[in-house]
Parts: structure tokens; C-alpha cells; sequence
């Protein structure tokens, strides 16, 4: 096994510690079957992809795997970055608080349904890696990139971004919660600071990036917005 691999099974394990304190240690329990779910929901996605990445194209892996408020080059992305992990942090531990003190309850279909857009989710980021080898972790231009304009790029500019939302809505709802809903207002607030950011960059740094917003008009919901 490589390096490379070694830094990606270890950034997947980073995850899963992240994520049992983040839900298990503020429920104060371990019986908590909607959260086993979606830790096997997140372990399997998460395993399949890399493994997809780590045969298929090990450029995008490394790209992926640096990641993160470090890995950023520019200030606002650091800041956006550090405000986007503590959301994202937030929408498990309110959603486990919510599951502790019995705030809501969520019916096993909405549970079901959730996890279910977890999955759906992580197959829209997934769709992203293979159109786009370019789909790095960090905002950068990489050498010989260039403008994709096909697969779900051509229907929204920030395909990824609508994956990662489809997924964040599912969290609550698969962890039980409806008051971890509330949490999401944050994300989605962060993700679209980093969206604009992320797009007064690529205008100005690769080109023909500035046609292709002239040719798709949407950042993430088609017909909308």
C-alpha cells in the first residue's frame, strides 16, 4: 500500500472518530440504532469511493485527501472553511442532543428516508469524481485544468455542492431529529459564502470559465437558483 493510500484510509478513520464523538458521546449512549445506521450508512459510501478513486484515478484521490482549513490558499476560504467544519459538526451534535432529551420524533419511514439521501448524496459526489478529475478538496487551479461543461455540469455549476446538500438534509432526519433541521441553516449559509467565492475565483483564474457561466446559469438548483 502507498502513501497515498495510507493518507486516505487514515483521513476516513479521522472521519469515524469525528463522528462517534460527535454523535455518540452528546446522545450519552450507544443505544442508538438510527446513528449505527447512518455510521455504516457513511463507513460504506465513503469506503466505496475511495476505493473507486484509489483504482481509477489516484490524482483526484491525493487532491481530495488534502483537504481542509490548512490546505486552503486563500484567507476567505480558511475562514469559510473553519466556520464550514464547526456547521457541519453542529448538524450531528444538535441532532444527537435532539435524540438524548427526546425534543422530536421522527417516524422509522422518515429515519428510512433519510438515510436514503445520505446514499443519494454520496452517489451525486460520486458522479462529480468521475466527470471531473479536477474536483479537488481545496479551491485551486491544477495543471492542464480546464472547464467541464458535461454530466451534471451542465445542468448546475456546483454539482458536488448539491450533493453535499442532498446528503446534509438527510443526517437529521437519519439520526431522528427535526430540530437538527434548524442546524442545517448555518451550512447552507456557509456553502453558499464558499460557492461565490469559489466562483469569483475560477472567473478569474481558468479560462473560459467566465463563458461557461454565461452557458449554464444555475449555481445549484435548475430553474431556480
Amino acid at each position: 500500500m502507498n502513501q497515498l493510500n495510507i493518507r486516505a484510509f487514515a483521513g476516513i478513520l479521522q472521519l469515524f472518530i469525528m463522528l462517534g464523538l460527535t454523535i455518540f458521546l452528546p446522545a450519552w449512549t450507544f443505544d442508538y440504532w438510527q446513528a449505527w445506521i447512518v455510521v455504516a450508512v457513511f463507513f460504506g459510501c465513503t469506503i466505496a469511493i475511495t476505493l473507486y478513486l484509489m483504482k481509477n484515478d489516484p490524482k483526484l484521490l491525493e487532491r481530495r485527501v488534502s483537504a481542509g482549513v490548512v490546505a486552503e490558499h486563500e484567507k476567505n476560504q480558511k475562514i469559510i472553511q473553519a466556520f464550514a467544519a464547526l456547521a457541519f459538526i453542529a448538524l450531528f451534535v444538535v441532532s444527537s442532543l435532539d435524540h438524548r432529551f427526546g425534543w422530536s420524533r421522527v417516524p422509522s419511514y422518515l429515519v428510512a428516508i433519510g438515510d436514503v439521501l445520505i446514499v443519494i448524496g454520496f452517489y451525486l459526489v460520486f458522479r462529480v469524481f468521475k466527470e471531473n478529475s479536477f474536483a479537488s478538496g481545496t479551491i485551486e487551479i491544477g495543471d492542464e485544468q480546464k472547464v467541464i461543461m458535461t454530466g451534471p455540469y451542465a445542468l448546475v455549476r456546483h454539482p458536488m455542492y448539491v450533493g453535499a446538500m442532498v446528503m446534509l438534509v438527510g443526517v437529521p432526519l437519519a439520526l431522528g431529529s427535526l430540530w437538527g433541521l434548524v442546524a442545517l441553516v448555518p451550512m447552507m449559509v456557509v456553502l453558499v459564502a464558499r460557492l461565490r467565492d469559489e466562483e469569483r475565483f475560477l472567473a478569474k483564474n481558468l479560462a473560459g470559465y467566465c463563458e461557461y457561466q454565461s452557458k449554464v446559469r444555475y449555481h445549484l438548483l435548475p430553474l431556480i437558483w
